[in-house]
């Protein structure tokens, strides 16, 4: 794809803000549940650190607003988008569901719909450019991973 069809500055600026405001709203979900609830779950023993959470996420949230502003004003870029808004919908979600609620249950559920949306922005990416596909391929590995973290946590604290 030619850089003229890329969104401008402006358009990634404010992807990037949309996308750590996301995270800020989840992180205040979160909060409260990481200091109280978190520690004392039982926890798969391929789950990393706390703070990698944090470190991980601000980079994925990066490589979305990237990804979605190689594609801004592509004519065909309707399906991308709506998926983009469904999964920090999701996103947001699952901060809520998991330490919000504390309901690893629910929350396995909207990560296995985040991980279909996530498979989905990036096949609608794949179409229109093959570089803002490919930003996503650490986001679609993390969530993957942190989707059988989520389930080891419901399995092993039901």
């Amino acid at each position: 794809m030619s850089s003229p069809s890329r969104g401008t500055f402006w358009n990634l600026l404010g992807l990037l803000a949309l996308c750590y405001g996301v995270a800020a709203l989840g992180g205040w979900s979160t909060s409260q549940g990481v200091r109280e609830w978190y520690p004392a779950l039982a926890k798969p023993p391929h789950t990393p650190p706390s703070w990698v959470f944090g470190q991980v996420w601000t980079i994925l949230y990066g490589l979305m607003a990237a990804s979605l502003w190689r594609v801004w004003r592509h004519p065909e870029a309707g399906t991308a988008k709506a998926l983009f808004w469904a999964l920090l919908l999701t996103n947001a979600a699952w901060s809520h569901l998991f330490f919000g609620l504390r309901r690893p249950d629910l929350a396995l559920v909207d990560i296995a719909l985040y991980l279909a949306l996530l498979a989905g922005m990036v096949r609608e990416l794949a179409k229109l450019d093959r570089p803002a596909a490919w930003l996503q391929a650490p986001h679609l590995a993390w969530v993957a991973y942190a989707s059988t973290i989520n389930a080891g946590v419901w399995w092993l604290n039901r």
